[in-house]
């Protein structure tokens, strides 16, 4: 369900490497996008979409604020289903639906590819060997340098626009996989474009006990700030630059190709005290290799649906805070 940068620069590729999946119909208004890309696929209404038994999994890929209801429609239909990012713009919807999908016993998982960054694999896999010691912060940035604004949804004043519930949604995602719910969040929102409608400015503050972690994302950005700069007791990580593997489905290159997912050495991390640390490469075909097991009833679905809703109760309370000017504790 959708067609734009989500639906024709990610789930469809992927799924079309996923051997165990076949891309069979898409539900959009870009009807010639689909011919050129996907000549074997049929452009259908959402309702057709639905009413289709063929059709087992469902992928959500259409603008924010409509994920909740086409979700439910989907579950409700029978099929199995993947949101896009965010799950749902209120931690109250996300709770509804997945309760939904377990009384339909419905595979339900939400699309937090950055999971499977290369470079947020590298830090974890630093965190988890205990390379960095104890940790006292962690900052992770997602920073651009876009100052003109686009005309498209994300760059209104609607429910869900703005870049904190785009890119919000990943670097949030990170940080409750490394260290679950924080105790209390502060947060600075903002508008800095001048011809701007959404926020396109988000500086948050999770607390954990003694531990900081700061996420952070500009859109007005020549340099950008570290991706990742990690301070522990024992060393420090310095990662910059995104992962490839966005950049790469764009180009073409696909799961499986030379040099998916993979990083040239320049452009690795370092530890203050060891040197280089080669980054481990990225796998976003991750997401629907362990959903197609999910489906079978031979594991669990890659994301699931409590672990989303806890990224759309952190989105609130930083909403809150800003609007409010105060600390926002999340028990």
């Amino acid at each position: 369900m959708g067609y734009g940068l989500a639906g024709a620069s990610f789930h469809a590729p992927l799924i079309a490497r996923e051997p165990a999946l076949s891309l069979r119909a898409i539900a959009t208004r870009n009807a010639e996008a689909v011919a050129r890309d996907w000549p074997g696929a049929r452009v259908l209404s959402v309702e057709d979409l639905l009413a289709d038994p063929e059709l087992e999994l469902i992928v959500v890929a259409s603008p924010n604020d409509s994920h909740a209801a086409l979700a439910e429609q989907a579950l409700r239909a029978g099929k199995h289903v993947v949101v896009e990012k965010p799950f749902t713009l209120e931690s109250g919807a996300a709770a509804r639906l997945g309760a939904l999908a377990r009384e339909k016993h419905r595979c339900l998982t939400v699309f937090q590819n950055r999971r499977w960054d290369g470079d947020f694999l590298t830090v974890r896999q630093l965190i988890e060997q205990g390379r960095l010691g104890k940790l006292y912060s962690f900052e992770s940035h997602f920073d651009r340098f876009r100052p003109q604004v686009k005309k498209r949804w994300k760059e209104e004043d609607v429910p869900g626009g703005g870049t904190l519930w785009d890119l919000g949604p990943h670097l949030v995602d990170q940080a409750l996989q490394l260290f679950g719910m924080p105790d209390s969040i502060i947060a600075d929102v903002g508008r800095q474009r001048a011809e701007g409608k959404a926020v396109d400015w988000f500086h948050l503050l999770l607390r954990y006990g003694e531990l900081r972690v700061i996420l952070h994302s500009g859109s007005v950005v020549h340099e950008p700030w570290p991706r990742f700069v990690v301070q522990g007791e024992a060393d420090a990580y310095l990662k910059h630059g995104l992962d490839p593997q966005e950049e790469q489905l764009k180009a073409g290159l696909r799961p499986g190709m030379a040099g998916w997912g993979a990083e040239p050495p320049e452009r690795h991390g370092r530890l203050s005290r060891g040197g280089s640390v080669p980054t481990v490469p990225g796998r976003y075909e991750e997401f629907y290799r362990q959903l197609v097991l999910a489906m079978r009833g031979e594991g669990p679905v890659p994301v699931t649906a409590e672990s989303a809703a806890q990224v759309i109760q952190v989105l609130e309370a930083a909403q809150r805070s800003a609007e409010e000017g105060r600390t926002v504790p999340l028990d």
